[in-house]
């Protein structure tokens, strides 16, 4: 059975990628970094795949299409 995709949080994002937070957002504006998704209302996050793709081959790493 396949495991559903968690949704981490920029917290553990920064401490995933050893990033800062502007860096981040700035790499997204790039489009060399995942983009968030939206949770809620006030709340945004990044898939787990994502961000495990981005950690195996960062300088690669391009957005699903």
């Amino acid at each position: 059975m396949c495991q559903p995709d968690r949704i981490v949080r920029l917290k553990s994002v920064l401490a995933r990628t050893g990033l800062s937070r502007s860096t981040i957002y700035r790499k997204i504006a790039e489009g060399t970094f995942p983009a968030q998704i939206k949770i809620s209302v006030n709340g945004a996050g990044w898939r787990e795949s994502d961000i495990d793709r981005w950690v195996a081959d960062p300088v690669r790493w391009r957005p699903e299409g």
